[in-house]
């Protein structure tokens, strides 16, 4: 089911996919708990450390495995079914790595920094941009936290909301307003360096572990400072067409396929005594479970098409692709959120107990509905494009 799934293209990719299939058995003996409590899946993050996943989208020039982006996905995919929370959350570190390989955001001596510590230590990044009064970066607001420059580099005093494997971070790129001017600046600040308030208690995705990170003076030496512009001006992290947001649909696309598999298999062996077959032969069953089947291959079709283009394609040409990845998010979330609620109306009114994983996968999906990008900043990024030959 798992290896020889369509989009499975070569021996490696399957061997490979055999790693994160166990992965994603351990961490679904887990979810539950974690879910219930809230609690962040120290124990899960470790074991991604052991089995190098966490080096796989490292350049081979610094040791690592240099995957694809489509591979990526198919990786993300799989853990995810296992628990959406620990794919969603590891996601943003292995996607990050692959966005700096394409983009060349990061001045090389601290891109070769951060390889070197993940191949070695196993250490983990991610951007933290989102603040309590700009909301998502995306919407262009000006960060409250403020970087002041000092002797050697700057002290960085601010609060980060949303912040995903915050319990795990060892790097954190912090954005930043620069004291006394117009600028903003991208700062690599030490994960050791700052507090997290454990502020995540939420109705999905319970167990992300993205919490506030509070920064009260850090020092960052010039060396770690990664870009001071005006805030106009794009972020280099863009100039690949931020393909590697996909991450984001393929971890709900994984919920999803989780929910599709425990839907088919109750259909298949569920038999009440008033019935002489499976519910799976009954014909409002079976067109539900059909539905199940043609939404999760539409948007995989798309996620992985786009995946591969932007793979093939050349450094200049991936920017023009970033309104098909975000079409393929909002496809890939609304489709899994239907999914799984198809899924809940197949087992019936039993979906709903918290001894199945039916209803933790129904809370789980919504949460990709607010995940960057919006369905409506896709929208109308989708319909200028459709108008645009036509203007005048």
């Amino acid at each position: 089911m798992y290896f020889d799934d369509y989009f499975v293209l070569s021996d490696e990719q399957r061997d490979r996919l055999r790693i994160t299939k166990a992965l994603a058995d351990q961490f679904a003996a887990r979810a539950a708990g974690h879910d219930e409590a809230g609690t962040f899946p120290h124990e899960n993050i470790e074991a991604l450390r052991e089995s190098g996943y966490v080096t796989w989208t490292v350049p081979k020039v610094y040791g690592g495995l240099e995957i694809s982006l489509r591979e990526l996905l198919l990786h993300q995919e799989q853990l995810a079914r296992g628990d959406g929370s620990t794919a969603l959350a590891i996601g943003w570190h292995v996607g990050m790595i692959l966005n700096l390989r394409a983009s060349h955001a990061f001045p090389e001596p601290i891109f070769q920094t951060i390889c070197e510590s993940v191949m070695d230590k196993g250490w983990l990044i991610n951007s933290c941009a989102s603040e309590p009064a700009t909301g998502s970066p995306s919407r262009g607001g000006r960060p409250e936290t403020t970087a002041t420059r000092v002797d050697g580099g700057y002290r960085i005093t601010g609060r980060k909301t949303f912040s995903t494997l915050s319990p795990a971070l060892d790097w954190i790129l912090v954005t930043a307003g620069v004291a006394n001017s117009e600028e903003v600046g991208e700062f690599l600040v030490r994960g050791q360096d700052v507090t997290i308030v454990e502020t995540w208690n939420t109705l999905g995705m319970r167990a992300t572990g993205s919490h506030d990170i509070v920064m009260e003076d850090v020092f960052v030496p010039d060396a770690h400072v990664v870009t001071i512009k005006h805030p106009k001006e794009p972020s280099a992290r863009n100039r690949d067409g931020s393909g590697w947001l996909l991450h984001i649909p393929a971890c709900y696309l994984g919920v999803g396929l989780a929910a599709r598999d425990f839907a088919m298999k109750f259909a298949a062996t569920y038999q009440p005594n008033s019935l002489p077959h499976p519910i799976a032969d009954v014909p409002h069953i079976e067109e539900k479970l059909g539905q199940m089947e043609l939404k999760l291959l539409s948007a995989r079709t798309l996620m992985y098409d786009l995946a591969a283009r932007w793979d093939s394609a050349s450094e200049a040409d991936r920017p023009a692709l970033r309104p098909l990845f975000g079409a393929a998010k909002t496809q890939a979330t609304n489709a899994a959120y239907e999914v799984v609620d198809l899924a809940m109306r197949v087992v019936g009114a039993r979906s709903l107990a918290k001894g199945l994983p039916l209803e933790r996968y129904y809370r789980d999906v919504r949460a990709g509905l607010h995940n960057p990008p919006m369905d409506d900043v896709v929208f109308k990024m989708l319909a200028k494009a459709g108008t645009a030959p036509f203007r005048q």
